[in-house]
């Protein structure tokens, strides 16, 4: 047994936000309803013989309403502790009673990405999923399970947790694949350059790959545990699917990564290749004027007897000859095709 915490002194405020943050959809094969709770202590997480049981709870805030619900359920004390913890890594932890499963889920919002954390309580017959922020994508869910859809309604709650990791799973294939096209126009091949904006846009892009792979890479350590399970009537095969999808996620990702490594080593070799036309462009006009430079250099100098300068045209005849060397350099550089 774990200390409990001592809960704080309770706030109608703070009450009544939890409770109105708090619904549960009860359900079987027969039946589907609708709850909502007046009070805490109608909240019974354990109770036998009433279907499948799904808590929601918007909000990570209200901790000694959580602790509270936990304690009169008379589950496993350990839960209170790990639910203390301020930062949730992505965890599988088997209790006594119950499975507990955090999970760090990325958030894709005006081309920025952000996160939020979920946490899992699963029996058999119940799940009680606590979200950090409110709103999520698992109307769908709801959905089949109001209208009969599929066969949610007959599985127990290790099917509905495998159908809200799928969900989650989906979003991010449906954020990667608009992430993709966002930024598609902007950093394809064909718009490549060598300008600074070009390099930060991929560099900013590759930041975001690498913490969506990191979150893909999370939640698939995560499946397999869940997959691994074999405890509480789980049964791992759903489990495997969702892992053989986040594999192909991670691929996609990874070949996005390698794409603008690509473009980034395209860039660098236009620079490159700019460089060196530049760099030989001024080769070539330093080779034509190095000897132009050192004929004027000899007439330029100061001694008294200088053959050549008693000629009547030498000026025209030097201009002549430095007309002529700069032709025969040009006519050598072009004979071997350096320009």
């Amino acid at each position: 047994m774990v200390d409990l915490p001592r809960f704080y002194p309770k706030h109608n405020t703070m009450e009544s936000g939890f409770l109105n943050e708090t619904s549960l959809i009860q359900y079987s094969p027969n039946k589907v309803e609708k709850i909502t709770f007046n009070n805490i202590s109608e909240i019974k997480l354990v109770e036998q013989g009433v279907g499948i049981k799904w808590f929601n709870t918007y909000g990570l805030d209200y901790e000694s309403e959580i602790f509270q619900v936990i304690s009169e359920s008379q589950i496993d004390d350990f839960l209170i502790k790990l639910m203390m913890d301020d930062e949730h890594p992505n965890k599988v932890i088997q209790l006594e009673d119950v499975l507990f499963v955090s999970a760090r889920i990325l958030i894709h919002e005006n081309l920025s990405f952000s996160s939020e954390q979920m946490i899992f309580i699963v029996s058999s017959n119940m799940l009680w999923s606590i979200q950090e922020k409110k709103g999520d994508y698992f109307d769908w869910i709801r959905e089949r399970l109001e209208n009969n859809i599929g066969i949610a309604r007959k599985k127990k709650a290790d099917y509905l947790l495998y159908l809200i990791l799928e969900s989650v799973l989906d979003n991010y294939n449906l954020v990667f694949d608009k992430f993709s096209k966002e930024e598609e126009g902007d950093l394809s091949i064909f718009s490549a350059d060598a300008s600074p904006a070009f390099a930060e846009k991929i560099e900013m892009r590759k930041h975001n790959l690498f913490k969506f792979k990191k979150a893909a890479s999370s939640l698939r350590d995560t499946i397999s545990k869940l997959e691994k399970n074999q405890v509480m009537g789980f049964k791992g095969k759903y489990f495997s699917e969702l892992k053989e999808q986040n594999n192909h996620l991670l691929s996609d990702i990874d070949f996005e990564l390698q794409e603008q490594e690509s473009m980034l080593n395209l860039m660098f070799s236009y620079q490159g290749q700019r460089l060196n036309e530049v760099m030989k462009t001024l080769t070539i006009f330093s080779v034509i004027f190095i000897p132009l430079t050192f004929m004027a250099g000899i007439y330029g100098m100061n001694f008294k007897y200088i053959p050549e300068l008693e000629l009547k045209n030498g000026y025209f005849y030097l201009w002549g000859l430095m007309v002529v060397v700069a032709l025969i350099c040009i006519w050598y550089f072009k004979k071997k095709k350096w320009f």
